[in-house]
């Protein structure tokens, strides 16, 4: 039996569905569908960030301080987890996330800042989708984002201001600047450090450079500790810190692989850098202070943990193994740099090192985001057309953009917020302790 012709087999009608095929082929892709293995993963990353909050970064930074201040550090993370939940709903989401008015390469308002048509969560229903997960994941897991960047402020600034002030300068930080920086680096076609092509896969510059920076800045406002630096301030309990760094460690994979919001490949990729940048820095801190002190402590091995998770951060959705590390080993020693030696040399107050570990720590992995993101060193590939040293470049655009603009609005806020109502406890509150002069309470029975 001869072999038939397929074309004999189709007819004209048939001939025409096939042409229309593609194009329907195409529409069903750009419908979003339901994928239930993404909105598990997702679900679960969302609570593995909110963990590195309560209790993660609570307990790393409330073993650094001393005892009667333990408490103080405990409240002011867990009242930004709260205020930052219900600023979000209100009108968060929207300004971060509205892409209203966007349009790729067209630089206008909304380049800058999103709409409010997400106001109260508008328009988030059970059946809204973002990609393949529901919408209200995503809201959630960018929410957790939100809380956690300026949570990680108060180690700056620990011991010394006012709850009052907290309050009122966490909330307007995080209206007029963590959202606009948000929106400009992740809400896509549009936005100005989008559509320049800055690569910040899980938050370098919007979480780490944009808090260590406006932390650095809240130090210089308030002004140093009183006994600054000729008083002895050991951490009163590095179990705890060490217990935090831990959960700060385990928390991260949903930070950074969560940022895939999916359950695929890029997800399984930024898991394994994180977990080799994280080691490397971990040792690579520990042995630059065992050369120069003679020892290595727990605290700077902890600590170095923390500068590597910062520093693959933004790296994390793009690098390789090798650039993770690259990256954990120069983050490790920078870090440790910034801490101590530059720390010293400039004489600033940054009392759980926020500005040495994260603002540093940000710009190293941002910057070397842009070298390690290329497929000849082992990374995902940049854009077409775009070379190493143009993809540099644009990182550079990104770092300097957010290092000014959360300079200079922090600066702002906080002279606003101590014309107002002030911003430090007194001389005899300090002393006494933050636990009591603003509590009312004790961490520990005496």
């Amino acid at each position: 039996m001869s072999k038939l012709d397929p074309k004999r087999l189709v007819t004209p009608a048939l001939a025409g569905l096939l042409t229309l095929a593609p194009m329907l082929a195409l529409a069903q892709e750009e419908v979003p569908v339901l994928n239930s293995g993404d909105t598990a993963w997702m679900l679960t990353a969302t609570a593995l960030v909110l963990f590195m909050t309560i209790p993660g970064l609570a307990l790393f930074y409330g073993g650094l301080v001393r005892s009667k201040n333990v408490l103080s550090v405990l409240m002011q993370c867990f009242a930004i987890t709260a205020l930052m939940t219900v600023l979000w709903v209100i009108y968060g989401y929207s300004l971060a996330f509205s892409t209203t008015g966007m349009e790729k390469g067209v630089l206008n308002l909304n380049s800058f800042i999103g709409g409010f048509d997400k106001v109260l969560l508008g328009g988030v229903t059970r059946e809204s989708l973002t990609l393949a997960i529901p919408e209200t994941v995503f809201a959630t897991f960018q929410m957790t984002f939100a809380i956690i960047t300026p949570a990680l402020i108060v180690g700056a600034f620990a011991e010394r201001m006012k709850f009052s002030a907290l309050l009122w300068f966490m909330g307007i930080w995080f209206t007029i600047v963590y959202l606009p920086i948000a929106h400009m680096v992740w809400s896509g076609d549009g936005a100005m450090m989008w559509d320049w092509g800055v690569l910040d896969f899980a938050g370098g510059t919007v979480v780490h450079i944009n808090a260590g920076v406006a932390g650095l800045i809240a130090a210089l406002v308030l002004g140093k500790r009183k006994g600054y630096p000729t008083t002895a301030m050991p951490p009163h309990n590095l179990g705890y810190t060490v217990i935090g760094a831990s959960m700060l460690w385990v928390g991260w994979f949903g930070f950074n692989a969560g940022s895939a919001v999916a359950a695929n490949e890029s997800a399984g990729m930024a898991m394994l850098v994180t977990q080799i940048a994280t080691a490397t820095a971990a040792l690579a801190w520990m042995f630059s202070e065992w050369v120069n002190h003679g020892k290595a402590s727990v605290l700077g091995i902890a600590t170095g943990a923390v500068a590597g998770l910062v520093a693959i951060t933004p790296a994390s959705g793009t690098a390789g193994p090798l650039g993770a590390l690259a990256i954990g080993a120069a983050s490790g020693v920078i870090c440790f740099l910034a801490s101590t030696k530059l720390k010293r040399a400039l004489g600033y107050d940054d009392s759980l090192d926020v500005f040495g570990v994260h603002a540093v720590g940000g710009i190293v992995g941002a910057l070397l985001t842009g070298i390690f993101a290329a497929a000849s060193l082992g990374g995902a590939g940049l854009a077409d057309g775009v070379t190493i040293a143009g993809q540099l470049w644009i990182q550079t655009k990104g770092v300097l953009v957010t290092l000014v603009y959360t300079a200079v609005l922090s600066y702002i806020i906080l002279k606003l917020v101590d014309l107002t109502i002030g911003l430090r406890v007194n001389e005899e509150q300090e002393t006494e302790g933050l636990d009591l002069s603003q509590h009312d309470e004790r961490g520990y029975i005496l």
